[in-house]
Parts: C-alpha cells; sequence; structure tokens
C-alpha cells in the first residue's frame, strides 16, 4: 500500500519522545515489509545546525499554500532514516520552523503544524502520490481527516480512495485554540464541520477535530486505549471516545532491537546478554564512576530517564527515596529535564545526598543507554503512561522496572511473583507515596535475593518487544480500512 505518514517528531534529529522513535521505527518497518511509506516532518532549526546531509527533492521546492489568510512557501528535503533507504520528508518553512525547540509557546504553534498537515498533502500531489492510508499522529496532524473530507475532497484521482488514521500518543496535548483563529485551519468555510457545542464555548480543539474525522482512531497500548474512554483519563474527550469505542484500537508500541540491544550496545562500556550477564555488574561500575559517584557493592543503582513533568510522577521518587537514600540502601541516576521546580529538587537532592545521587540536567543518548545498562532498578511511577518505552529498554538490558499498573506499562510488565519464579518487574497500583514505598522494598528484597534477582532478570530479557510483532497489526488495519 501508499501510505502517508505525517508526524512533528523522528529520530534521531527531532525528538522530544517516544513519538520520535516510533516515527522513525514503524515507518522503516512498513518499507521492509513492501510498503511505500511517505514520511514527511518539519526540517526544524536543530536538524540544520546539526548539519545533515539533506538532497532536494526537484519536484518538492517552491509549493505555495495558502492556510486563511496566510500565503506560506515550502521545499522538500529528504534523508534516509537510519539503518533503512526509507526517506525522510522535510519539510523547509523557515519563518515556521527555524527556532529554538521543537515545540514553542508562540501565537503562532497551532499553525507550525496547521502547515505541516497541508505542506503533507500538497506534497502528495506535487510528488504524484496517491495515498491508500494517511496516518496521522497527535494533534499536530489531525486537522489532516477533515481537510481530505472537504478541501480536498475535489482531488478524486489523488485522494478519493485514502483512509485516514490518528494515533493519539498522550491526550492530554489536544492543540485547542480559540475559536478566532479557525481561519488559521484553513477551514473556514466548513465550520459547521467542527464541533459546534466547542465552538460557541470559543474554542476550536484540533484532537477532537480528528477524532470525529478519522477512519479510524489507535492509541498506543490497549489498556490505555480504555483509559481515555473513561472520565479520569480522557482529558473531557471521554465521551467523544466512547462514541467512537468500535474504532478506538490499542496497539502496544515496540523498540528497536538493534539500538537496544546489550550484546550490541556501541554506547555502553561492557556488552553482554541474556546468557552472560557479567558485564551488567561492570556497567553498573563504569556509570558510577563517570559521574562522580562511588561503587558499593551489594547497594542497588535505581535510574530515572525522562521528561520532568507531573504525568511522570517524580514528585512520589522525591518523597519516597530519601529514606532509602539516608539508609544506603539505594543509589539514584536520573537524567531529565523539564518543569523548574522538578530540575531544582533533583539538584536539592543531589546536593542533600552526594555520594548517592547524580541528577544530570538536560538529555544526552549516550548516558541514556548507560543508565539502562548499568542501572539494577530503574523508575516509572507515573500518573498515566499511553505506552513507555524505558520500561521495555529496561527489561532488553535486564534492569528491573517499578512502574505503576497505568496504560503500557500495565500492559508490558508483569508483576514478579518469588514463589512461581514469574514476573518482569515490580507493579504497583495507587499513585501515592505509599504504593511506590511498597515497590521499591519489594525490588529491594528481590535484589538482595540471589536467585530472585538472576530469575526476574532472566524473565525480562526473554521479552520480545521489537516492532516485528506491532507492524503485523498496523497492516492488518490499514488493510481493513482499504477494503472499506
Amino acid at each position: 500500500m501508499k501510505i502517508l505518514y505525517v508526524t512533528s517528531e523522528v529520530s534521531p534529529w527531532a525528538k522530544a519522545g517516544g513519538l520520535a522513535d516510533i516515527s522513525a521505527a514503524l515507518p522503516r518497518h512498513l518499507h521492509a515489509r513492501g510498503h511505500e511509506v511517505l514520511l514527511v516532518v518539519p526540517l526544524y532549526g536543530r536538524v540544520q545546525r546539526a548539519g545533515l546531509d539533506l538532497t532536494p527533492v526537484p519536484r518538492g521546492q517552491n509549493i505555495s499554500v495558502r492556510i486563511g489568510p496566510h500565503e506560506l512557501r515550502f521545499s522538500l528535503h529528504t534523508a534516509p532514516l537510519e539503518g533503512s533507504d526509507q526517506l525522510v520528508h522535510f519539510v523547509h518553512c523557515s519563518q515556521l520552523y527555524n527556532r529554538e525547540g521543537l515545540y514553542t509557546q508562540d501565537d503562532d504553534e497551532h499553525l507550525r503544524f496547521i502547515a505541516l498537515s497541508y505542506a503533507a498533502l500538497a506534497a502528495c500531489q506535487r510528488l504524484g502520490f496517491s495515498p491508500d492510508i494517511a496516518h496521522v499522529h497527535d494533534w499536530q496532524s489531525a486537522i489532516i481527516p477533515l481537510a481530505l473530507r472537504c478541501r480536498y475532497a475535489w482531488d478524486h484521482k489523488r485522494f478519493g480512495r485514502t483512509k485516514t488514521v490518528l494515533t493519539i500518543h498522550n491526550l492530554g496535548h489536544q492543540g485547542a485554540i480559540p475559536a478566532h483563529k479557525l481561519q488559521d485551519t484553513g477551514l473556514a468555510d466548513s465550520a459547521h464541520l467542527f464541533h459546534q457545542d466547542q465552538l460557541d464555548a470559543g474554542i476550536v480543539n484540533l484532537m477532537l477535530t480528528g477524532i470525529l474525522y478519522a477512519d479510524a482512531v489507535t492509541t498506543v497500548s490497549p489498556t490505555y486505549a480504555r483509559e481515555i474512554q473513561t472520565p479520569e483519563l480522557g482529558m473531557g474527550l471521554d465521551a467523544f471516545l466512547r462514541a467512537r469505542a468500535s474504532t478506538v484500537v490499542g496497539i502496544l508500541n515496540g523498540i528497536d532491537p538493534t539500538e537496544w540491544s546489550p550484546e550490541t550496545d556501541k554506547r555502553i562500556a561492557h556488552r553482554y546478554s541474556r546468557a552472560d550477564l557479567a558485564g551488567k555488574e561492570r556497567n553498573k561500575y563504569a556509570l558510577l564512576t563517570s559521574l562522580g559517584l562511588p561503587y558499593v557493592e551489594g547497594v542497588p543503582v535505581a535510574g530515572v530517564v525522562s521528561r520532568l513533568t507531573g504525568q511522570k510522577g517524580l514528585e512520589l521518587v522525591l518523597e519516597v527515596l530519601p529514606h532509602f537514600l539516608a539508609r544506603g540502601q539505594i543509589q539514584l541516576t536520573v537524567l531529565g529535564s523539564g518543569a523548574s521546580g522538578l530540575e531544582e529538587a533533583f539538584s536539592a537532592l543531589q546536593r542533600r545526598f552526594p555520594r548517592s545521587v547524580c541528577f544530570y540536567r538536560g538529555f544526552s543518548n549516550d548516558l541514556a543507554h548507560q543508565i539502562e545498562a548499568g542501572a539494577d532498578l530503574f523508575l516509572m511511577p507515573s500518573r498515566y503512561e499511553p505506552s513507555g518505552l524505558n520500561q521495555m529498554y529496561s527489561m532488553n538490558y535486564g534492569t528491573i522496572p517499578i512502574v505503576r499498573a497505568t496504560g503500557g506499562l500495565r500492559d508490558s510488565v508483569q508483576h514478579f511473583d518469588r514463589q512461581t519464579g514469574r514476573g518482569t518487574g515490580v507493579v504497583f497500583d495507587h499513585f501515592n507515596a505509599e504504593g511506590l514505598r511498597w515497590a521499591v522494598r519489594q525490588a529491594l528484597d528481590i535484589y538482595s535475593d540471589g536467585g530472585a534477582r538472576a530469575q526476574i532478570r532472566d524473565n525480562a530479557m526473554s521479552q520480545d518487544f521489537s516492532w516485528q510483532r506491532r507492524v503485523a497489526i498496523y497492516e492488518t488495519l490499514y488493510e481493513r480500512l482499504h477494503r472499506g
């Protein structure tokens, strides 16, 4: 099939979260299975500054798109995905994308991604690409299903058979804009097709628009697909998702074992495998010494690699871990950035326990790999977690994940039962300090028991989280839609 894939992120060049990893892996695997994928992403300033070798697309130059009062010009440039001949089509428009970060708080933030959506559709027309499926992601490209129904309805040759799939990676971000900016959607003459109650309330919700008009809605784990249909995690859109329950599908994300494998990982000091774990402890020593922390035999290291946001539940770590740090029962390595309050709190924790805690503000892909390989435990006490990837990375590296039973964490981690020897991590139910405290104690008990520690590591490392299994589910969905 021909698949148009429109996303605001793609790894490794434009990454803020798991969306970037998925947007590299899924198109690459679809391409490998014989599908033709037109992968479209903004050419952000950071991509240009990284010196990526880009090739201009001859038929993709000087594309002009009018969006309401805005006349925007784009050009297309390509580069291959790492490890594949699948091309990424970067949309070059300096006035929209040449900024410090991928996402901004600027007044035209909505326009940046509405423009991406129209640039992708214009690219199809310029390049003679007639998609069987338009796969769009989060609010940033959620306008496409409606745009195809009205603004592009005339182009039967190009889009007459196109079916649309909206994947929700995080319902907490909805792209809600003031109703007076409706003209910036390019669909002001189709105002009657937007949700009228929200328009009357002064809002255009781009995520909701995608939910209403996409032929199928997917999200990134089966549990999250159920959770977003509840008032607790539906973020005000649960009723609309319940109305579409028969077309809401949860597909757990996969990971790339060629990048996240302790057997082949070039970013870690010592390679190891499920059959030979000798390198695991050596990586722990290398991690601690590189961060200026002492190696203490028998004391487990807990890792955190995360955006520092309220979603991730890291205030529980700050409340619970000092008890164990003060008693010398654990060491902690944290890699991340985000909310200034959380950044300062982890900095303060490091000052309080300078021989037990290291907080690295920012992001380092090398250090992320080294923490996965060198830590004994991995903390993910999320309020909600649509999919999560780090718990899967951790299991691949024999690092025990400590997770809350929500979203993809619930779907991918099985609580370890010491009597049966089954399970791959520690799972707790209640989002509170007592829940995490119980889970950390469970993990310390498992770690201190050599037999249990070996068993849970073996269980975890035997799991298959590769994209090979996931891509077939997307293919089945695409084919069902295409058959109509």
